[in-house]
């Protein structure tokens, strides 16, 4: 969900009611996959109403979980007091993440880099606060692979961004982590439709690690 949208003040909510419905069409599962790795010191960005909270395993010794929108971000915090494992909420972005250098062993980003700013300043940040070897684990919606599709996004992208809350439909995601700097080590790639009616479009799920050197 989006990350860091002070111009959409009324997403948050609006999400806070459509989320749930993705989940059970088989964004719950999604999620699930993507943390399955999690473990150690975690923090996950843009976390929304704490969708991932529920599937973190024992691995995992922290989270730390932000969330910019204070509808989204009292929903998590409802949510982090049924976890499994300890999480802490708290007001923040991804452009600026509230730990200290290489003391991090897990970056979660569950559908927040089609809508920041700025994905290169968010990569960067991440980059900093992962220790040597550690992961980015991702779960994206992204352009499409097909030119006349994606030709569309283009088309429909300055619109669909008013619209949901800065959400960018023709970011190619996992071209920026890989020239980010972090190593691709897994990455399917799958069509998803989230809601009753729409189209499927392109996701991706994954994992990027940081290089030991």
């Amino acid at each position: 969900m989006p990350d860091s949208n002070p111009r959409y003040p009324s997403f948050g909510p609006h999400f806070a009611r459509v989320g749930p419905r993705m989940d059970a069409r088989g964004a719950a599962a999604h999620r699930r996959r993507l943390v399955e790795v999690a473990h150690g010191a975690v923090v996950e960005i843009g976390a929304g109403y704490g969708a991932t909270f529920a599937f973190y395993t024992s691995a995992v010794t922290s989270v730390l979980a932000l969330e910019p929108d204070p509808t989204l971000r009292e929903l998590a915090l409802a949510a982090a007091t049924r976890a499994p494992v300890p999480i802490t909420v708290q007001n923040g972005v991804a452009e600026s993440l509230p730990a200290a250098d290489a003391s991090i062993d897990v970056v979660v980003s569950s559908l927040v880099l089609c809508s920041v700013a700025d994905q290169s300043t968010v990569l960067a940040e991440t980059i900093r606060v992962l220790r040597p070897g550690g992961l980015l684990l991702f779960y994206e919606h992204v352009r499409s692979a097909h030119r006349v599709l994606a030709a569309a996004e283009d088309l429909v992208t300055p619109l669909w961004s008013r619209m949901a809350g800065g959400c960018h439909p023709n970011r190619d995601t996992a071209a920026t982590i890989a020239g980010a700097g972090l190593t691709m080590r897994d990455l399917e790639r799958f069509g998803f439709s989230a809601l009753p009616g729409n189209p499927r479009v392109a996701h991706i799920l994954g994992a990027a690690a940081k290089p030991w050197a």
